[in-house]
Formats: C-alpha cells, structure tokens, sequence
C-alpha cells in the first residue's frame, strides 16, 4: 500500500479516536474530564492538518493543512498546558499569568494567520516523494519564534511533569512519569522531524499517541505501563534506525530497523555501541550533530545519513541522547543516476555540451603550460543521410563516431556530443596525429543492416593559444575552420588561422549589408554585349556588381559564392531578373535580349517558373526577349521534374541557355534529354585553343553537333580577332567577350548600342 495512504488511514482514524474520547471525556464525572476533553478536541485541527500536508499533491489543500497544523499547535500546547496543571492538581491562580500566556499564543495565531498576506512565515516547496508532489514547509524566522513558543509551553509541562514526579510515590511517579516521557518522546520526535527535514512529517501521530495515553491515564491508568513499551509504540513507524542511550552512553532502546542494522536479536543489547562505533565517530563529542558516511556491506555500497541529539536536563546533566541513521542509498543512486544522465548525451554516452565546456575548462586549468588542440568534429550532409537512409541509421551514425572518439582520444584528452551532428574534443597537441586521422576519415563507412555508407567527415582544430578565452568561443574558431571545408570530399582536416576568421566575419558583414543593399539599389546589373556572326549587338548578358558604402565596388567573386553557399543567392537573382524585365520594357522599340542566371538555390528557395513568369507579365515584356542562363549543376537532382519546368518555360515563348557548357563531366550526356536553345562554350576551349589543336578539334565538333541538334552555339571568352574569326569559321552563331566589350552601367550600354542605334 502506498505509505502516504497509509498514514492517511492512520490519521483518520486518529482523528475519530479523539473525537470519541473527547466526547467520552467531557461526559465523564472526573474533574480531570473538561480539560482533558479540551485538550483532545484540540488536539483534531493539527492531526487533521497534518493529514491534508500528506495527502495533498497540491499546494491549495496543503496550505490550508499547514495553517491548520500550525494554528491548531498554538491551541493545543495551550490546552496541554491547562490539562497537565489539571492532571497534576496544580491549580492555576495566576490570573495575570495566565492572560499573558494567552496572550503571547494568540498573538502567534495572529502573525501565522498573516503570513497568507506577507509571507513572512513559511513558504511551501514542491518535492517529489513517493513518486508524487508533495508539499514540503521552508520556516522563516517567525515560525522558529512559534516554534520556539511551543517548545517553551511544552518544556514548561515537561518540568510540572518532571517536578511531580520526583516528590510523588513509586507509583504515582510511574503515573506522570509514563505522561512526562510520552511527551519527550513527542518532543524528540518533532524535533527529529525539524531538524532532519525528512519530508513525510508523522509528529503528529506523537502528540494524538499521546492524546489517547492522557485519556487512557486520565481515566482509566492501572500503573503497570513501562517505558520501553511506550517507546516502542510511538516509534514503531519510523523507517529509519533509531538508537536511545543513557547518560553513560549505553544503548538502552532501539526500534526494529535499528536492530536490522547493528544485527541484534532479542532483548541483550551488549555490544551495540561497538558495531555503532564508526557512526558515532562521525560527531567527535558534540551533543548535537548530523553528518553523512558510506559503507561497504554485503548489499554492497550503502549511504547513510546521521543524526545525533543529547538530551539535557535544566541543570546541564545529560538524561540521554538518540542517534538517528537513516539509509539513504537509494536516494543517492537515483541522484547519481540523475547527474550522469544530466551530464551525459543519451543517444551516445559522451559528455553534453555544458558538461563538456566544464571539464575542458578545468582541463586547461590543470595543464596550463601544455600546448591543447580543440577539434570540432561536423558529420556532412546528415541531414540528407537521415532523409535518405532514416533516423535510426543516422542514430547509428553518431554512435559509430562517438566509439571512433573514445578510442582515437589520447589520455589526457575529453570529448562529449555538442549537439546535432557536431562533436568535440580536447586534446594534447603532441597526441594529436593529423595525418593518421586524415586517413581514416577517407575511409570512414558506417555498417548497419544492409546498409554500408561512406559519411564525411570534417575536422576543424584550434590549437588553443589563449586558455583565457571562453570555451564556446574556441569552439566557434575550430567550427570556421571546419567550415571552410564544405563540399570538400578530399580533405577532412583543417586548422583554424586568423585568416579563417577575417573570411567568416566578411561573410557575416556582407550577408547581414545584403537586404539594405537590395533596397537602396547599391546592387546593379552591368551588361556584357553579345553580339552575332556579322559583328552586330544583338543582346546582353546581365552580371550583378555591388556599390558597397564601405567597401566600394565589390566584383562578384567578393560576395557570390558566399550567397551560393548560405543561400541567399535567390534573392540576388529575383533582383536581377527584376531589373533585366525594367529594361527591356524600355527598350520596346528594339529587338534585344537580356540574358539573366538562374541559380541551383533558386529552385529550392522559391517556385522558378511562376517568379519569371509573373516578371515579365508585370512589365509586359516578350519573353523571347529574357533569356534563361542554367548551368548543368540544375540538373544534378531531381531531374524529371526539372525538365518538366524547361519545357514550361520554352512553350511560354523563353530562350533557355546552358552556361559553361564544357566545364563538368556530364555535359555531352545530358545535352541529349536537356530542353535548351543556345549553348554557351565554356571560355577554357578557347584558351587552350591557340596552343592545343585538339581543343580546336573538340571546340569545332561542338559547334557543328549543337547546329545539327538545331541549338544555337555561343562562345563566351572571345579576346582577339583571330579567335573571333576561327569561330565564325567553325560556324559559331553568338559570342561574347573582351574583344567586343568589358562589362558595363546600364547608361553605357544605353548610350553606346541603343541610343547610338
């Protein structure tokens, strides 16, 4: 049965208990009956509000319990108070006495009852006991002094108890003394439960415990009850181990869970104080103290919390002391359990982030002096794996590579998950192997199932020349460098420079300058005349130049292949094909072309064919007239589909172009199924041209199989005269080139070819 349950019950029927024996009490003829039948129906609030802290799993109800355990307290000590002066025939004359310390309870009702306002004090705390909340009271200062104020009314019934005892007869004596120590043991209880911040407080049973023994000894006491007994009720629901000692330090009690520990059968208690010897060593003399220690046993290593209290008397003279053990091994498993999944990765059983930021920053700490290397470790393309292959392959993935790192770490070195795909590692320089680990990674293949995938990896390293820096920010210059491999199939490992960081920053810079740059048209189009075989301007081609503020004229290597690579290079195009359509619609009265670029990105990052589309629909220009440059990389993936869009646009009236055609090792394959119109010649034939006559073979062949396919040859690269005329005597149609014209502004070209025409 649940064990909050269970006390539950206990409190209940506790409760009903006293209810009855309160009624039986002040129906009784004694005189000792009314105060006695006060004190137990006083008794209830507390026992029920102890009930509520148990029972509830939310703060509301236990709130209300703790009020009523707290203001029933002040209440019941009160009318203990009145029943023990009854019980002991001492009558209570005092009337000033008396009011003062009704006044000084109920000026400790009222700052409880207050503190629903300020808080001043207690407040609940929400733990887990049991596998449920619970909620636990954090004292403040105000409630030590109500604390305080019951343990003086209750220290006051211990003396009137104690004193009536020593100047009663033997058994007379037995009669309060079986009352005065029923209330230490209550006392010893509370304040076990004060002190050791046990969460399931059960003090409560104490004082009902002790409610029924003043009604049984009020009414009904035949003096034959012993002490041992009494002890024993009261704790026998204690789950830990509790010890009782005479002023001698002579074990003289212990309850059922200290008899499992220490191994003691029936009633001869020699030789319990020497197996308790290493707990009561923890404490050194002190009279009161707690501490912790572990153990090795046959159940293997065990946890235990101590706690050991030295009961005084008024004069200074010890009556005794308790030692609590608690075992608290499975607690500590679980909080082991807890802080390594905490600093752990799940998936892979190395170190988190935040774990892994710790260790390496004490690791710089302990070996200052010795040269460290920090390598960020970055799976390529693992998001196109788990696409492609599924998560669990990809799980297999991290996995392979974290047992790869705990065998490939040196001593001395630390490594943990980063998060992602990414990983890290710290290690000493000299253990360190580069070229080693360059030529495992050239053949890292990860095996699960049926499946057998060679993964790419790359390394970025810092050779950590500043142990002051923050480790994110380490890790951040190992992540450049492992950057600057992207796309790179061949190497695997590369070593962060200054120079890595200058190129991330200008990217950073030049990718953030873009939006503004869009909107204040600092990003222009310059035209490339193309002209035909007869040396006429027949169109142009739009390349994108930026007038930076700061940096001035940027030529397209400066910021292109940085916008190919985070994407943002759809957003240039959709510019450019924008003001190539602003053009033509100017240009009504004449026949030429526009060539614009459509990049690979582009289809990812926007509907291609609607964009162009909708362009020269606005502005109402031929389509004929905005030529489509595609270079064979489009057609790298998803290639039907990319056909079935070609085909689109060729029907709606467009000119498609494949740019550098030449340059990539499918081109002759895919020329056959590509829906194009004109091929622009990639300028390297040219250039080799002059000095190799096969390229001119080559350069001739694909000339006259493009004209056969009724596609038009351009060649792009023209710089002579001579190239111009051995290529119009090949047969080619269009060329484009410094021999004809540098790109230019827009106002050049509108002078020089429309204006002048």
């Amino acid at each position: 049965m649940n064990v909050r349950l269970t006390f539950s019950i206990i409190f209940i029927a506790l409760s009903m208990a006293l209810a009855v024996c309160g009624l039986i009490a002040f129906r009784s003829r004694k005189g000792i009956g009314v105060p006695l039948g006060r004190m137990l129906f006083c008794l209830i609030p507390p026992v029920v509000g102890n009930l509520l802290i148990i029972c509830s799993t939310a703060k509301l109800p236990a709130t209300i319990g703790c009020y009523l355990y707290y203001v029933g307290i002040d209440f019941t000590v009160f009318s203990v108070l009145r029943y023990t002066l009854a019980y002991c025939y001492i009558p209570w004359k005092n009337n000033r006495f008396r009011v003062f310390v009704l006044s000084v309870l109920g000026l400790d009702v009222v700052q409880l009852l207050t503190n629903l306002f300020f808080g001043h004090a207690f407040s609940l705390e929400c733990i887990q006991l049991y596998g449920q909340p619970y909620y636990r009271m954090i004292p403040y200062f105000p409630q030590q002094l109500h604390r305080l104020l019951v343990y003086s009314v209750l220290g006051a019934v211990l003396v009137i108890l104690f004193l009536k005892m020593r100047h009663s007869s033997r058994i007379n004596a037995n009669r309060y003394g079986v009352i005065f120590f029923t209330m230490l043991a209550i006392i010893v209880w509370a304040t076990f439960y004060v002190f050791s911040r046990t969460p399931l407080d059960r003090s409560m049973i104490g004082y009902a415990v002790f409610g029924l023994m003043a009604f049984y000894f009020s009414l009904y006491y035949k003096p034959f009850m012993l002490l041992n007994r009494i002890m024993m009720d009261i704790s026998a629901e204690l789950p830990d181990a509790l010890f009782f000692f005479d002023d001698a330090g002579n074990c003289i009690w212990l309850n059922t869970e200290g008899r499992k520990l220490v191994n003691v059968q029936g009633q001869d208690l020699s030789g319990v104080e020497a197996r308790l010897k290493p707990f009561l060593e923890k404490g050194q003399g002190a009279d009161h103290w707690a501490a912790q220690m572990e153990s090795e046993g046959d159940g293997g290593r065990k946890h235990y919390v101590l706690e050991k209290r030295t009961i005084r008397d008024n004069r200074g003279y010890v009556d005794g002391s308790f030692l609590n053990i608690r075992d608290d091994t499975e607690a500590q498993q679980k909080l082991m359990q807890e802080t390594y999944r905490a600093r752990h990765d799940e998936l892979t059983g190395l170190y988190t982030r935040t774990w892994l930021y710790k260790r390496i920053q004490d690791k710089l700490t302990e070996s200052a002096g010795m040269l460290q290397s920090l390598v960020f470790i970055n799976v390529s393309n693992f998001k196109l794996i788990n696409d492609i292959f599924g998560i669990e392959f990809g799980n297999s993935v991290l996995r392979r590579i974290a047992d790869v790192l705990r065998g490939f770490t040196p001593a001395g070195g630390v490594y943990g998950r980063l998060g992602g795909d990414n990983f890290g590692v710290l290690v000493p320089s000299a253990g360190f192997d580069g070229n080693g680990l360059e030529s495992q990674l050239t053949s890292f293949t990860v095996n699960a199932g049926d499946i057998d995938y060679h993964v790419l990896i790359h390394m970025g390293v810092y050779e950590v020349t500043d142990a002051s820096l923050e480790v994110s920010v380490m890790f951040d210059r190992a992540r450049i460098a492992a950057s600057s491999l992207r796309n790179d199939y061949h190497t695997h490992i590369a070593w962060y420079d200054d120079r890595m960081r200058v190129n991330m920053l200008w990217e950073q810079q030049i990718s953030g300058d873009l939006h503004c740059a869009l909107s204040e048209k600092q990003i222009v189009p310059y035209l490339q005349p193309l002209v035909d075989a007869s040396g006429k301007v027949v169109g142009a081609e739009a390349l994108v130049r930026w007038n930076h503020p700061e940096h001035g004229f940027l030529p397209p290597g400066k910021f292109i292949p940085i916008f190919e690579q985070n994407g943002m290079i759809a957003e240039v195009d959709r510019y450019m094909w924008r003001c190539a359509c602003e053009q033509l619609a100017q240009w009504r009265d004449n026949d030429l072309f526009i060539s614009v670029n459509i990049s690979p990105k582009d289809f990812y990052f926007m509907d291609v064919v609607a964009e162009i589309q909708g362009l020269v629909k606005e502005y109402g220009v031929n389509p004929a007239r905005l030529r489509l440059e595609i270079t064979e990389s489009v057609m790298i993936s998803d290639v039907e589909n990319k056909i079935r869009m070609l085909d689109g646009l060729r029907q709606a009236g467009f000119i498609v172009e494949m740019d550098d055609f030449g340059s990539g090792y499918s081109s002759l394959n895919m020329l056959k199924n590509m829906p194009i119109d004109v091929i622009k010649i990639d300028m390297v034939f040219l250039r080799s041209s002059e000095q190799d006559e096969k390229s001119m073979m080559i350069l001739r062949n694909i000339i006259n199989m493009s004209t056969d396919l009724n596609i038009v040859p351009l060649t792009e690269g023209v710089e002579t005269e001579k190239q111009y005329a051995d290529l119009s005597g090949m047969g080619c149609k269009l060329f484009q080139g410094y021999y004809f014209a540098k790109p230019m502004s827009v106002a050049d070209f509108q002078a020089q070819y429309v204006d002048a025409a």
